[in-house]
């Protein structure tokens, strides 16, 4: 599967890059799917990859390559600010002749993730994924993030947490403690990048985004 080029959409932080790939013509529609990476990586992460299988099932898939990274910044600029370029580029998305299908499930990876939870009421999503969801920063479990998770579920939204066994940013078992049993916790494979659980993070999104419509 080849990538496809890249749509340019405007936000106020600067130039945002998005990988839009939609199933053939003869596939049932199911929605769409939009995620972006972490805070430092790119939307070339083993796990974003993978995902693209989605694609084969009716999703449309899309990566989100954000401002920070297009720009050719090696850290994310500050939470704030991702979540400033992360409403437009939905908004965008959504918009005009090339719009993409409902339902949206909005998401990303670590950093992606958080901001797909803090901006999912705002964006219009119909639920939420979130890979490697960074509970905490490593070693400091008392700084717990699993308020901005818990935006999701205040909004009454669906919520998928895939989380490696041994992430050290939270493992599933601190994840389902902080939020409790309303989301579905998919505990995989691996660490924070889940490099090496790749196939069974995309097992664990299609078997969630089958309850999804």
């Amino acid at each position: 599967m080849s990538t496809p080029k890249p749509r340019t959409i405007d936000t106020p932080q600067g130039p945002a890059r998005a990988y839009v790939e939609r199933p053939a013509p003869a596939t049932p529609v199911r929605g769409s799917v939009v995620v972006s990476h972490g805070a430092g990586g790119g939307i070339d992460a083993a796990d974003l990859v993978a995902l693209r299988a989605l694609v084969d099932d009716g999703w449309t898939y899309v990566r989100v390559e954000q401002p920070w990274r297009v720009a050719g910044r090696k850290v994310a600029t500050p939470p704030k600010t991702l979540d400033a370029a992360w409403i437009p580029i939905i908004t965008a998305l959504r918009k005009g002749r090339w719009a993409i299908p409902g339902p949206l499930v909005t998401g990303g990876r670590s950093a992606g993730a958080r901001v797909a939870c803090r901006t999912a009421a705002e964006v219009g999503a119909d639920a939420v994924l979130a890979l490697s969801f960074p509970l905490h920063v490593p070693g400091n479990p008392e700084k717990s993030r699993a308020f901005e998770a818990q935006e999701v579920l205040q909004a009454g939204l669906p919520l998928c947490v895939i989380q490696g066994r041994r992430d050290p940013f939270g493992d599933p078992g601190e994840v389902r403690a902080a939020l409790g049993t309303a989301p579905t916790i998919a505990p995989v494979t691996g660490d924070h990048s889940l490099a090496r659980g790749a196939d069974e993070v995309v097992a664990a999104a299609r078997d969630w985004l089958a309850t999804i419509s």
